[in-house]
């Protein structure tokens, strides 16, 4: 059976899905289709139903929980991993509703921080991440939301930290971040739904037994990026939560998803979260 899988070029990812994608685990009959992409065109991808299994943003996700069921394995979830906004010049926090914004897509879970953190802010412009801190230094926008390894190196540019987003969803719920997750389509039979998430899960098992046997792949799609770049981006967003959900992780889930209905920001949904 051949299904259709999407994930990001992003180190983490490739990380993870090295030894799924390359064979290097049992996959239980399993074939796969890639795609590699922006988290926020993985998104945009799952509302249009194109793939069978993705890396999804958990904002994403409240949209689509009728459609897509979480899977336990994969995520990006953490202390100390959450998006950065930040500016060109030091600016106060009062003053952020105030300002344009540069976000990596509406439903990047990124922007969800950003609405319970600056819920008056309200003039944001779609960039994909890794053009949102030039757009800050041209001056196009006061202020961007940064991810993934932006936050690594943002200060190399001269640019400040306005607010971690990532403390302030753990100094307020006292609970790690849910940023992203790996959805598979509720069509699909039950079995094979379990099927891939045990594979998946061997894929995470294998990567952390073998991290520098991963680092291939993860070249092949970080481009430029420095070597110390690429593992400290690893280190960061793949963790215990990256191989199991339960416990910890799926309380975290669940309270984001709480959250998000309680305000308003994700529709009501009948179905449960993870397969």
């Amino acid at each position: 059976m051949k299904l259709t899988l999407g994930f990001s070029p992003c180190p983490n990812d490739t990380f993870i899905f090295d030894a799924l994608v390359h064979h290097k685990i049992d996959t239980e009959g399993l074939e796969f289709e890639v795609t590699l992409a922006d988290v926020e065109e993985l998104n945009q991808k799952a509302f249009r139903k194109e793939l069978d299994i993705t890396k999804i943003s958990f904002h994403a996700l409240g949209y689509l929980l009728h459609d897509y069921a979480l899977l336990w394995s994969g995520a990006a979830l953490g202390n100390n991993c959450g998006p950065l906004l930040i500016s060109k010049r030091l600016i106060a926090k009062e003053a952020v509703k105030n300002c344009t914004i540069a976000i990596p897509g509406k439903y990047t879970t990124a922007n969800f921080l950003m609405s319970l953190a600056f819920p008056e802010a309200q003039n944001k412009v779609e960039y994909l991440f890794s053009d949102i801190e030039k757009a800050v230094l041209q001056g196009d926008v006061d202020t961007g939301l940064i991810i993934h390894e932006n936050r690594f190196t943002y200060h190399e540019r001269g640019l400040k930290k306005i607010m971690d987003l990532g403390e302030y969803w753990e100094s307020t719920t006292q609970k790690p971040i849910p940023l992203g997750g790996i959805a598979i389509q509720r069509t699909l039979p039950i079995e094979v739904q379990k099927k891939f998430n045990r594979i998946l899960k061997r894929s995470v098992e294998y990567a952390f037994a073998h991290p520098s046997g991963t680092m291939d792949y993860v070249r092949a799609h970080a481009q430029e990026m420095e070597e110390s770049v690429m593992r400290s981006h690893i280190n960061l967003y793949v963790n215990e939560f990256s191989r199991d959900l339960k416990g910890e992780g799926e309380e975290a889930v669940e309270y984001l998803y709480r959250t998000a209905l309680e305000k308003g920001i994700i529709p009501n949904f009948s179905k449960k979260i993870f397969i």
